[in-house]
């Protein structure tokens, strides 16, 4: 197959998993597009596990090693089905775009073009008759939001890892990425006691100006660590304007540089008190992934990405990234990770989501080196 024959395999190939819409949290439509997956990737020799969520299901695809490398620690791969784009977006608002060297549809680059990329791979590596070893793919349901349901899953498959590959995007250079902020969402939640707001204001407590007044001492935690990102992404309460509210929160996205800047801030929201006289205040964390610093084990595994895209006429590089992911998990544990290894492109959780269309064959031809002499 030529260059340019596999390029437009590959688009086609894409082009059909943004087709199958998944955003997180719709069960059915995930589970679609993990169908479609399985049947492609039980054709190239996986065998598949399922572990079925609320969320959606959790698979995983377990290559063999070949030529003698059976028994070889595997290598791990992390993937994601679930987007943040709506079912329907495809048909209003994002169309799928194919001209000038770039695609483009919700879910394309974050992270569809990723698992695309891997395929290529592997059929490269069958083609080429490389030996290599065992290959794990987790493809989670809810990585969007913190991957509450597969957490244990990919530790669990970390630990009998030799090295983790992320196939999430990369930097805008296409660089990799080496080490990841940790990332925690935490729910403030404030009762209060409803009243009619003309005939008896004084009766009530707003949840609504408690949670106000509770995001600023929010803000002030958040500037005394400045290391430390803060996003309020949610914020939800009350019913009527003659109504005292009764009831509101808001649900918060922290990024952390450490372990202990991550302590010291999820206590002192712990220790946040009630403003107003008769109110409740409740601090919960919904999801967390531990902060993946800068490492040798994970330095050398980008050396040895970098000698392999060198086979293949590529120059690659690595850096730090603020963005979390599932390879927080496994670098964390200090398992040799990087990630990053999607194709090139742009816009990622933004209506301007795209892929360089070429990058998908590019990053296809680095996976397969890489696997042939790891």
């Amino acid at each position: 197959m030529s260059r340019n024959d596999r390029i437009a395999t590959l688009v086609e190939r894409l082009r059909l998993a943004v087709a199958l819409e998944s955003p997180t949290g719709d069960a059915r439509a995930i589970a679609a597009l993990g169908a479609h997956l399985t049947e492609r990737f039980t054709r190239l020799g996986a065998a598949v596990s399922v572990e079925p969520h609320e969320t959606g299901p959790n698979l995983a695809f377990a290559f063999p090693g070949t030529a003698g490398r059976e028994s070889e620690a595997p290598v791990l791969f992390l993937a994601h089905a679930d987007t943040v784009w709506p079912v329907g977006t495809l048909a209003s608002t994002m169309p799928w775009r194919d001209d000038d060297g770039i695609v483009a549809g919700p879910g394309a680059f974050d992270m569809k073009g990723g698992i695309i990329a891997f395929e290529g791979a592997l059929e490269l590596l069958a083609e080429s008759g490389a030996a290599h070893r065992p290959l794990t793919l987790l493809l989670v349901a809810d990585e969007e939001i913190g991957s509450p349901s597969s957490r244990a899953l990919v530790e669990s498959h970390g630990r009998c890892a030799v090295a983790v590959l992320g196939l999430e995007s990369p930097h805008a250079d296409g660089a990799l990425k080496t080490a990841r902020l940790g990332s925690t969402r935490v729910r403030l939640t404030v009762v209060g006691r409803e009243s009619h707001a003309a005939l008896d204001p004084d009766g009530g407590v707003s949840a609504i100006e408690e949670l106000v007044d509770q995001l600023l001492r929010v803000r002030e935690i958040a500037a005394a660590h400045p290391t430390v990102l803060c996003n309020v992404g949610t914020i939800a309460g009350g019913g009527r304007t003659n109504v005292v509210a009764g009831r509101a929160h808001a649900d918060i996205g922290f990024r952390f540089p450490d372990a202990s800047t991550e302590r010291a801030v999820l206590d002192a929201l712990a220790a946040l008190a009630p403003v107003r006289s008769g109110g409740e205040l409740s601090v919960e964390v919904l999801s967390s992934r531990p902060a993946w610093g800068v490492d040798a084990r994970h330095d050398a595994l980008t050396a040895e990405i970098a000698a392999a895209a060198a086979t293949v006429g590529q120059a690659v590089d690595g850096r730090p990234a603020t963005g979390a992911a599932d390879t927080n998990l496994t670098g964390a544990l200090g398992v040799p990770t990087v990630d990053g290894l999607g194709p090139r492109g742009a816009g990622a959780h933004a209506v301007h989501e795209h892929v360089v269309a070429a990058s998908l064959a590019e990053r296809a031809e680095l996976i397969a080196a890489l696997l042939a002499r790891i």
